[in-house]
């Protein structure tokens, strides 16, 4: 078996590609008008998550979150948790920042960058609760497999930020890339699987099945869900 786990990934590989995409008006004016309440700034500062959320409360990140779908749903369903969501790609973002304002969500915070970079720079160590990983590019030709975003670096960095007993939640529509992540993370001295030898979990009813998966689905492709606890 090869060992994706051997050379982690040199900072300057992105495990996305920015895209141009279309905006529409209502994002456009959302980006504009909504980022003051929703967006975060990276600096070379440490967030102050319970300044900029008002309070102390278990945390969630999301990493790649589209359009928001996944994101606000889960906000909007459990106001006791705070939610950071991290995305790239503009027009996700303005939607993103819509639906939040249309369900007035307050512990809702978004992030319009590399989230790898940022989780590194402005996030401290056991801040979070648990990280969510759904649906990543899986890169399936072999030349870009240095870009997936799950390699040992990734799953170090998120170690650290998470609180001991926190989790790192993945799903995806490609058995290679699941394979490809038990690869990285069974063996990771700082993660266990919560599935044990079986190594996937069924579907977390507090996972919403979105667009992007429901259409995996009729594409024919199995969905995993894997479930990783910091030791």
């Amino acid at each position: 078996m090869n060992d994706p786990a051997a050379t982690p990934p040199r900072s300057s590989i992105k495990s996305f590609v920015l895209r141009t995409g279309r905006m529409t008006l209502a994002q456009t004016r959302a980006l504009e008008d909504l980022w003051p309440q929703y967006g975060l700034e990276a600096g070379d500062e440490l967030f102050d998550l319970d300044h900029i959320f008002g309070r102390g409360a278990p945390r969630t990140v999301e990493i790649g979150f589209g359009d928001g779908e996944l994101l606000v749903t889960l906000a909007a369903a459990h106001p006791e948790r705070d939610y950071l969501g991290f995305e790239v790609h503009t027009p996700g973002v303005g939607h993103c920042l819509l639906r939040a304002a249309q369900l007035n969500l307050p512990n809702l915070r978004v992030v319009r960058a590399d989230a790898v970079e940022i989780i590194g720079r402005c996030l401290g160590e056991n801040t979070l609760d648990e990280v969510l990983v759904y649906f990543a590019d899986p890169w399936p030709k072999k030349r870009h497999h240095k870009r997936r975003i799950v390699q040992t670096a990734f799953a170090t960095l998120i170690a650290s930020r998470l609180q001991p007993g926190g989790k790192l939640r993945l799903a995806t529509d490609w058995m290679p890339y699941a394979d490809w992540m038990r690869e990285v993370l069974d063996p990771h001295p700082a993660f266990y699987n919560a599935a044990g030898e079986a190594g996937f979990i069924s579907r977390p009813e507090s996972r919403p099945v979105t667009k992007f998966e429901r259409r995996g689905e009729r594409l024919g492709h199995e969905v995993r869900d894997l479930e990783y606890v910091r030791r």
